[in-house]
């Protein structure tokens, strides 16, 4: 066989006999050993035919994704507890209902879901910036990882808690606002970092910040009475206590 020139026979497996490489079957013992005659290239080579690889398969990108990279999902349940927020900053300005009706000003009786209606009530303009852009920050970074759930349940559990503390404390309690609820979602997010830098592991976080944050929503009662100093402290232990399992998945 001389080089670069074409195969001038090759081995039956069946009987190991030279045969030609252009026909399907061995003369011989009749082996099959190919399907059909192989098709020649221009120097008269045989011209094996190469399978593509196949294409990878690619799910429809939704809109504003690009090739590659998934879109972001948008924080909704951080928007949403804002958004309450902002409607009870100002619902009760208006002739719809009074402040009473909404905010705890006394014990509660039967009137138990007013620890709902007082988490998203604010009648100080300072209250509302403090503690909905706590839950702005802190929803939407906890939101990234863990999802809406995990937003709105670890809100609800901190803020509900917390004024209802608050009223089993106080003999005549005055309480509103979501501090309670604002402080847990700061908590839960800080108790992996916290956990990473006892363990004297490297954190991305700026735990400085962090504290100036917490530190102005839990001193809110000096210039809003209403936001209860109790509510406050409360959330911010149940948050640190919930982000216990965040930080044991972070770990793993």
């Amino acid at each position: 066989m001389s080089a670069g020139g074409p195969d001038l026979f090759v081995i039956c497996k069946s009987c190991g006999s030279e045969v030609s490489p252009y026909i399907t079957e061995c003369p011989y013992c009749g082996n099959r050993l190919r399907k059909r005659a192989p098709k020649l290239d221009r120097s008269g080579r045989v011209a094996e035919r190469r399978l593509r690889p196949p294409k990878p398969a690619l799910s429809r990108l939704r809109p504003g994704e690009i090739p590659g990279i998934r879109a972001e999902l948008r924080p909704y349940a951080s928007i949403l507890l804002v958004l309450a927020g902002v409607a009870g900053a100002l619902v009760w300005r208006t002739s719809l209902v009074s402040l009473d009706q909404i905010a705890i000003f006394d014990k509660l009786g039967s009137q138990w879901w007013k620890l709902v209606t007082a988490a998203f009530t604010y009648d100080n303009a300072g209250l509302a910036f403090a503690v909905l852009g706590t839950v702005a920050i802190f929803g939407c970074l906890l939101e990234r990882r863990r999802g809406p759930l995990a937003v709105l349940s670890i809100f609800g559990v901190g803020a509900i808690a917390g004024l209802g503390m608050a009223v089993l404390i106080y003999p005549h309690p005055v309480a509103l606002s979501g501090n309670g609820g604002a402080m847990a979602l700061l908590g839960a997010w800080s108790t992996p970092h916290l956990v990473a830098l006892s363990r004297r592991e490297g954190t991305d976080a700026d735990m400085i910040a962090t504290v100036v944050i917490a530190l102005v929503v839990l001193l809110m009662p000096l210039a809003a009475p209403a936001a209860s100093w109790v509510a406050g402290g409360v959330g911010l232990a149940l948050g640190l206590l919930m982000g216990v399992p965040l930080a044991m998945s972070s770990a793993d």
